[in-house]
């Protein structure tokens, strides 16, 4: 047994392994984090923060980015149903507005926010025109699947179909799931 004292406790190193342990076969079985705490008597919190203190990289994370979409909704929707974390789907008012409410030091800061988000992202789809699609492939260090709808300066909303959508999420997704099976 391995002790370590912290001011007036005596900390039992073994126990806490065991314990860390028990938490990830439990999870590792299917149980949510809910469960875990309630199970061991713990807040899922700590549960969640151990989960992120371990993790090697967030791996099959998925970024969508659209505009100038008229359907953002439905698309926001699709992306919920899918698990993607990171969306940045604009109408064209939408965008419009994130340049004209803030000052210049705020937008570029805002856009290198959104740069990096995606940038952790494993996989990022692009649904803009040309110029934005070639943007996102040159700024981004990850795997970007650009579809053009429509050509630069697009002006107006355009209705991007969910099922195209899908049709690109689908496979990333199917080889996401073959590879956890590993």
């Amino acid at each position: 047994m391995e002790f370590v004292r912290v001011g007036d406790k005596l900390v039992n190193l073994h126990k806490v392994d065991r314990m860390v342990r028990q938490i990830f076969a439990l999870r590792s079985e299917g149980l949510s984090q809910q469960e875990v705490a309630d199970r061991l008597r713990l807040d899922r919190t700590f549960i969640s923060r151990l989960e992120t203190l371990g993790s090697v990289r967030r791996g099959g994370r998925i970024g969508l980015i659209a505009f100038p979409v008229s359907n953002k909704a439905e698309l926001e929707e699709l992306a919920a149903r899918y698990g993607i974390e990171s969306t940045l789907i604009l109408s064209n008012r939408e965008r419009w507005q994130m340049v004209e409410k803030v000052n210049g030091l705020d937008f570029l800061n805002k856009t290198f926010a959104i740069i990096e988000e995606m940038r952790q992202c494993d996989t990022v789809l692009v649904f803009c025109s040309t110029k934005w699609n070639r943007l996102a492939v040159a700024l981004l260090d990850n795997d970007v699947i650009t579809v053009e709808i429509g050509k630069s300066p697009m002006t107006e909303d355009v209705y991007v179909n969910p099922q195209t959508v899908e049709s690109v999420l689908q496979p990333l997704v199917a080889a996401e799931a073959g590879e956890g099976k590993r």
